[in-house]
């Protein structure tokens, strides 16, 4: 694991080299600071739950953020405890405040394509936008050195099976209680 690492801190210096800018210094703290503890997709979420028309995919955006939570936050971050990419290179000065958990998978790509991947199921008018802000989220994690390549695309993979899992989940076993419980007005 330490020889991957060590090779890809290539892919972050490169980032740094020719992707840094003033601009982007400024832009990309505030950018990862959207998935900070997945708050934003939380209250997208719980938006989505009051909306009477939205309710469905409210419902399963709370569920797949909770299975991201559980297997990312709590179970493969302990499990791995892969150490952080700036601790590796010896840098203690970054643009946003030091992670003090480990690095593996990275947990705001988990929580955006957890969320990306529901949206994107269901058809939502909001998956688009979803993408673009859930790429911008995945892709500072790599500016600011927080996180290596692999823990973003491991991130992008949980997310994506926690929203696959979350929509399955839901369709085959909690909506049908829900539609048992409500009565049918037109029934003959």
């Amino acid at each position: 694991m330490l020889a991957l690492s060590t090779a890809e801190l290539t892919v972050l210096d490169w980032i740094a080299l020719h992707c840094r800018t003033a601009w982007l210094d400024l832009v990309m703290p505030w950018v990862t600071r959207l998935g900070d503890h997945g708050i934003l997709w939380i209250l997208l979420a719980l938006t989505l739950l009051i909306l009477r028309r939205h309710r469905l995919v409210g419902g399963q955006l709370t569920l797949a953020l909770l299975l991201d939570v559980i297997l990312c936050n709590l179970i493969l971050k302990n499990l791995v405890g892969r150490v952080r990419p700036f601790a590796l290179a010896g840098i203690d000065q970054l643009l946003v405040a030091l992670p003090d958990d480990p690095s593996f998978p990275s947990g705001h790509s988990a929580a955006s394509f957890a969320v990306v991947t529901v949206l994107y199921c269901n058809r939502h008018p909001l998956r688009w936008p979803a993408l673009v802000l859930s790429c911008l989220i995945a892709f500072s994690r790599l500016y600011l050195y927080v996180h290596y390549p692999t823990d973003v695309l491991g991130g992008v993979l949980l997310g994506v099976l926690c929203g696959l899992l979350a929509v399955t989940l839901w369709r085959k076993t909690i909506q049908p209680r829900i539609d048992r419980r409500i009565p049918k007005e037109n029934a003959p």
